[in-house]
């Protein structure tokens, strides 16, 4: 095994703790080992999938960063070709989830999701997609 170290902010360290002593977990490494197979798991799904695909994005994060509207409006506007529809709804005073119909091929959906990921003041990604072309 490897050692790392990490700085983490005092509230997500305190929530991770408080999930890994609600899971019965007796170590937080064993805890953070499993969230990084999680992690890296969701990665590589993601990465494999092909073709045409509709899904969603759910993006949660905070709408007091400077800036974090007009990005999320810019790379909406960069991607409409694959938007359906978008909602937003407020959470909290400080945190707002938008749900991102999306439909076309994986591999811009994909890229919307990354650069989503990338930006300041996001808090949560997670994309969620079917094949396009299945029957119910």
């Amino acid at each position: 095994m490897m050692r790392i170290s990490m700085s983490l902010p005092k509230k997500l360290l305190d929530e991770f703790d408080e999930v890994l002593k609600d899971r019965g977990y007796q170590a937080r490494s064993k805890g953070i080992r499993d969230a990084l197979k999680d992690y890296i798991v969701r990665y590589q799904w993601m990465n494999e999938m092909e073709g045409e695909r509709v899904g969603l994005i759910n993006v949660i994060y905070n709408y007091h960063y400077t800036g974090i509207m007009e990005d999320l409006t810019d790379l909406q506007h960069e991607y409409a070709n694959y938007i359906n529809s978008t909602m937003r709804l407020p959470m909290t005073e400080k945190y707002v989830m938008d749900v991102i119909v999306v439909k076309g091929n994986i591999k811009f959906i994909r890229a919307l999701t990354e650069k989503i990921m990338r930006l300041r003041g996001i808090e949560h990604v997670k994309l969620t997609s079917l094949t396009a072309n299945k029957k119910p």
